[in-house]
């Protein structure tokens, strides 16, 4: 057998027990998430939902099946496509700061959906198209911005992002306060970050519109690693940086305004999951791709949980509970980076 092969062969193994251990968290994460409820967690009426139990409760099982299936799958999908969106923005840049939140994608995205809310479009294909046209437009914004400032390098980026970031918030600001009391509930939704309105539908039509993202962020890891090495280390190895960056910053644009539509803005997940998964198993994005997915999937549902079972009455956004574990991070890794 060649030494090719052996090393595909161990790649291949290696992306398969990475991506089981985190799978293992992911699913005992689901588990408590379907069982938790208002009295605690009860873990009785989804075994007798796996075992297709005739005398179990039916209430029980309807309220997993219509209310907490939907959110749990949901808080996966959103886990998943921010972390993933961190991680390719910050191969991307150069940037472990860079990540959709940070860099005003979700807050472009955001406005874009309440624009198309407010004109009275449908939520598919209407507000998630105006909300992939905002997110791609504060994209190119800071790109733009960041490429006029050479005295800041890198952190140029970020520092656009803030900004454009900033502006976000004024222009949403401004339509909430222009916005009738009919569509102001509809407005909010997205500001707060919460899941606790999902449904199977949403479910399914996130998933027709972000697991082909997955697939195509996942065939260009290799490419990511070459850039990683530098640019003409990349194209003496035959990349296209040009084509292969545009599909990447399309892709993951895409995905996260799909995203936004759905769950609202949530910060911080881009930038703590592709950190902590980066400094447990390496920088090879071959294996950071699918680690990431499932990892970001395990770490929203958990903060899901932690936003339904920290309040004593009721539940809070997860959004907060996202901010709340993010922010530190973010200042320590500025902090380092200073």
């Amino acid at each position: 057998m060649s030494d090719a092969h052996l090393i595909q062969g161990r790649l291949v193994r290696r992306i398969f027990t990475v991506t089981g251990l985190l799978s293992l968290v992911l699913a005992l994460a689901v588990v408590i998430g379907l069982a938790t409820g208002p009295s605690g967690i009860d873990l009785g009426p989804v075994w007798d939902l796996l075992t297709g139990n005739a005398q179990a409760d039916g209430l029980q099982i309807a309220i997993i099946e219509r209310i907490r299936l939907p959110r749990v799958l949901m808080a996966l999908f959103c886990g998943a496509v921010l972390s993933l969106g961190g991680l390719v923005f910050q191969a991307l840049l150069g940037n472990p700061l860079a990540e959709p939140y940070i860099l005003g994608i979700s807050g472009g995205a955001a406005t874009g959906a309440i624009i198309g809310i407010l004109a009275g479009l449908a939520r598919v294909p209407g507000v998630s198209l105006t909300a992939f046209a905002g997110s791609m437009a504060t994209l190119f914004l800071v790109l733009y911005l960041a490429r006029g400032d050479s005295r800041a390098g890198r952190d140029a980026m970020l520092l656009s992002g803030v900004m454009v970031n900033a502006f976000c918030s004024a222009v949403i600001m401004f339509l909430i306060s222009i916005s009738d009391e009919n569509k102001l509930h509809d407005i909010m939704f997205w500001l707060m970050g919460d899941l606790s309105s999902a449904d199977m539908p949403q479910v399914g039509m996130v998933a027709i519109l972000v697991l082909p993202c997955f697939a195509i962020i996942f065939l260009l890891s290799h490419k990511m690693n070459l850039m990683l090495m530098g640019r003409e280390m990349a194209r003496s190895m035959g990349v296209s940086i040009r084509q292969t960056t545009l599909i990447l910053l399309i892709a993951t644009s895409f995905m996260v305004s799909a995203m936004v539509c759905q769950s609202g803005l949530m910060g911080f997940v881009g930038l703590v999951v592709p950190h902590i998964l980066r400094q447990i198993f390496g920088s090879d994005h071959r294996v950071l791709v699918p680690a990431t997915i499932v990892g970001g999937g395990a770490f929203m549902v958990i903060c899901d949980l932690l936003a339904r079972w920290v309040p004593r009455e009721g539940e809070i956004p997860v959004g907060v509970i996202t901010a709340i574990v993010g922010a530190p991070l973010f200042i320590l890794l500025l902090k380092r980076r200073a």
